[in-house]
C-alpha cells in the first residue's frame, strides 16, 4: 500500500502545481515519458474502499462552479503513471459512461431546470474530460456514450460540451439492426442467467478502451439507480431495456437470450422469497412492480456488469434528486438538494450501497445487493464494514473515516412499497427500517447449473499485463489453479489453498513472463477442467 508520504507528494503533483505546467511537476509515478495514466495508486490498492469527496457549490446552475469540481477531482484521481504494469497507454480510447436517461420530457410538468437532477451533470463531466487532455489525451480518443435521452444533447448541455472540448459524444438509440456493425463491440456473457450475449455501443468494452463510469446520486423505482443500473445505458436499444417486466419479451434476437432464462429466474425468486429478502415478496400490482420484478431485472443488470469492467465508478452528487424522473414526492414533483458529495471506488456495488446508505436508506432491503453478493460481486452488505475515507484535492492523505461522520441526505423512492399484507407505507418512502446483517440469506451461489463446477474464460483475453479469472464451486474443499505454458511446465500457482463453496475469482500479472498462449487448471477432488488464455503485450 502506498505510503502516506508519497500519497502526498502524488496528489500534490497531480493536483494544483498541474495547473501552472500539467506535464512536468510530476514525481515517478506521474512521469510523462511513461505514456501511461491511470488512477491514483492509493484507490487501486484498496479496491474494497469507498472514497467521499465533500464540494462546496453553492446552487445547481452554477456551471462553473460545477466544471471546476470535476476539474479538481480528475486532477486528484486521473494521474500519470510509470510503466505498463499500473497504467493505461495513453494512445487507448477513454470511455465516458454519465446518466444521461431520458428527463421526463413526456410530462407536461417538464422544465429544463426542474430536470437537472435526473442526469449526471454536463458541467461536472467537462471538468474530468479536460482533465483527460491535460494528461496529453485528445479529445479525438475521448468518447462519452449512451443510448437514452437524446434531449440531453441541447437541454443537457452534453452538445455544447463536445463543441467545447473536442470529445466524440453520441446517444445512440437506434436498434442493433439499424447500427453499423463497427459501432457495436458484442460481447459474450459466460455466466449470464437472462443474457448470453451482448451488443454494446462501440467503444463500450473494446480491448484498447478504458471506461469511465458516472452515475448521479438520484432515487428511482429501482430505489437509489447509481452505478451499477447506470452501466445499462452503454447497450444498443431493447438490449438495455433491463427494467421490462418479467412477462415481457425485449425485443431483441432469441439466441442472445438463454432459453431457460425465465425459468430459472422465478426458480431463484422463489428461493429468494423463501430465504426473506426484504420487499421481495410485494405482488405483481397494475404496473407490474412487485418483487418479480425487481429479481428479472437485477439478474438482467449483474449479467452486464459481469462483463463490463469501468476503471473508476462515480456517483456524482453535487445536487442529489428524489422521485422518480419528474414525478415525486413534493407536491407531485421531484427535487433537487444540494448534497455537495462525490461517492467513488474501484467496485460499483460497494459504492452503490454506501450511495444508498447517504440517501438516507438501509441498503440490506435492497435485493440487488443481496444478488450482487450471491454472485460473488461482493462479499459484504453491511455499510459498516466498508472501508470509507474522505478524499481531499489539497495534498493530504485519505482518511479512513466512519459513515456517521457524514451528512445523510433523505431521498425517497417509490421502491416495492410496502402496501400489502396489512401495512400501509407511503408511496414515497424511505427504505430504512432496520436491517440485521448477521443473517445468511446469499447461501445458494445463483448460476445456471448450481449443482456443477464452473471454469470462466478469462477476462479480458487476449491481454497484455493482467487478466482475472473467475470460477464456482459448489462445495467446498482444497483446490489448486495451475497456469501451464505450451510445454506442460507449471509456471504459476495461482491457487492452492481450501475453498469454500461459492464463486471466487484471482487475478494473473504475467509481466514476468513471455508473451504467449498458456493454460490454466482447476482441480478439486475428481473434477479438473483446463481453458486457454493468450498473453499478448
Amino acid at each position: 500500500m502506498i505510503d502516506r508520504r508519497t500519497f502526498i507528494k502524488t496528489i500534490g503533483a497531480a493536483g494544483g502545481a498541474l495547473i501552472l505546467n500539467p506535464f512536468r511537476n510530476l514525481n515517478a509515478y506521474h512521469t510523462k515519458a511513461s505514456e501511461y495514466f491511470g488512477i491514483h495508486p492509493f484507490i487501486e490498492d484498496n479496491p474494497n474502499a469507498v472514497f467521499i469527496m465533500l464540494t462546496d457549490v453553492d446552487v445547481k446552475t452554477n456551471s462553473e462552479a460545477n466544471k471546476q469540481v470535476g476539474l479538481d477531482f480528475g486532477r486528484s484521481v486521473f494521474v500519470h503513471l510509470a510503466d505498463e504494469l499500473h497504467g493505461i497507454p495513453l494512445t487507448n480510447n477513454v470511455v465516458i459512461k454519465p446518466n444521461l436517461t431520458s428527463r421526463g420530457k413526456w410530462d407536461s410538468r417538464y422544465t429544463v431546470e426542474g430536470s437537472m437532477g435526473v442526469v449526471t451533470d454536463a458541467y461536472f463531466v467537462e471538468g474530468i474530460i479536460e482533465r483527460f487532455k491535460e494528461l496529453e489525451i485528445p479529445a479525438s480518443q475521448v468518447y462519452l456514450r449512451e443510448v437514452n435521452g437524446t434531449e440531453n444533447m441541447t437541454e443537457g448541455g452534453y452538445g455544447n460540451v463536445a463543441e467545447r472540448t473536442g470529445a466524440d459524444i453520441q446517444i445512440i438509440n437506434t436498434v442493433v439492426d439499424d447500427i453499423p456493425e463497427e459501432q457495436l463491440q458484442w460481447i459474450d456473457v459466460p455466466d449470464g442467467i437472462w443474457f448470453n450475449k451482448i451488443p454494446y455501443l462501440w467503444p463500450v468494452n473494446s480491448p484498447d478502451s478504458w471506461l469511465l463510469n458516472i452515475s448521479k446520486f438520484k432515487t428511482h423505482s429501482m430505489g437509489m439507480t447509481l452505478c451499477a443500473k447506470n452501466l445499462q445505458g452503454s447497450i444498443a436499444a431493447n438490449y438495455q431495456q433491463h427494467c421490462s417486466q418479467y412477462e415481457r419479451e425485449m425485443n431483441i434476437l432469441y439466441d442472445h437470450v438463454n432459453s431457460d432464462a425465465k425459468t430459472v429466474i422465478k426458480e431463484n425468486y422463489n428461493r429468494h422469497v423463501a430465504d426473506g429478502i426484504p420487499r421481495w415478496g410485494r405482488p405483481q400490482g397494475s404496473n407490474n412492480d412487485g418483487g418479480l420484478w425487481m429479481e428479472t431485472w437485477a439478474t438482467r443488470c449483474l449479467d452486464n456488469n459481469s462483463v463490463t469492467k469501468p476503471g473508476l465508478h462515480i456517483i456524482e452528487g453535487i445536487y442529489g434528486r428524489d422521485g422518480h424522473f419528474i414525478a415525486g414526492p413534493n407536491d407531485g414533483l421531484a427535487n433537487d438538494y444540494m448534497t455537495n458529495i462525490l461517492i467513488f471506488g474501484k467496485n460499483q456495488f460497494l459504492v452503490d450501497i454506501i450511495g444508498h446508505w447517504l440517501g438516507g436508506h438501509e441498503p440490506g432491503n435492497f435485493g440487488l445487493f443481496h444478488l450482487a453478493k450471491e454472485r460473488g460481486f461482493i462479499s459484504m452488505l453491511n455499510p459498516i464494514d466498508i472501508p470509507v475515507y474522505e478524499w481531499k484535492t489539497d495534498g493530504t492523505a485519505p482518511e479512513l473515516k466512519s459513515l456517521t461522520n457524514f451528512e445523510r441526505t433523505p431521498l425517497k423512492t417509490c421502491y416495492l412499497q410496502r402496501d400489502y399484507d396489512g401495512q400501509n407505507e407511503d408511496y414515497w418512502h424511505i427504505c430504512d427500517e432496520p436491517y440485521d446483517y448477521s443473517t445468511n440469506i446469499d447461501r445458494s451461489v445463483a448460476s445456471r447449473k448450481p449443482g456443477s463446477f464452473r471454469l470462466m474464460q478469462n477476462y479480458p483475453n487476449p491481454f497484455n499485463n493482467k487478466t482475472t479469472i473467475k470460477f464456482i464451486l459448489p462445495q467446498s474443499g482444497f483446490t489448486r489453479l495451475d497456469l501451464y505454458n505450451t510445454r506442460g511446465e507449471i509456471v504459476d500457482v495461482l491457487v492452492n489453498r481450501y475453498c469454500d463453496s461459492g464463486v471466487h475469482q484471482v487475478i494473473w500479472q504475467a509481466n514476468q513472463h513471455p508473451t504467449g498462449i498458456y493454460f490454466y487448471r482447476l482441480r478439486l477432488d475428481d473434477f479438473i477442467e483446463t481453458k486457454k488464455l493468450i498473453y499478448a503485450k
